[in-house]
């Protein structure tokens, strides 16, 4: 059962397992923390360029139709 996209249970376990082995126990929470606001600011970027584009829409003058 894919998790996202391509990607299965099995191959997110072999990351965490390598990234446990790598980064270890001690700033492996670290590492998660700073991964989540990563994510979360990217999507608050994307969310905030579609206000925007939106905004933009909302300042153009409205012209009465014929």
């Amino acid at each position: 059962m894919p998790f996202a996209g391509n990607i299965g249970i099995g191959e997110i376990a072999i990351v965490l397992v390598i990234a446990l082995i790598v980064l270890g126990p001690k700033r492996l929470p670290d590492a998660g923390r700073a991964l989540g606001r990563g994510m979360k600011e990217f999507r608050d970027s994307l969310s905030g360029v579609a206000r925007r584009d939106d905004d933009d829409e909302l300042d153009t003058p409205l012209t009465r139709a014929k």
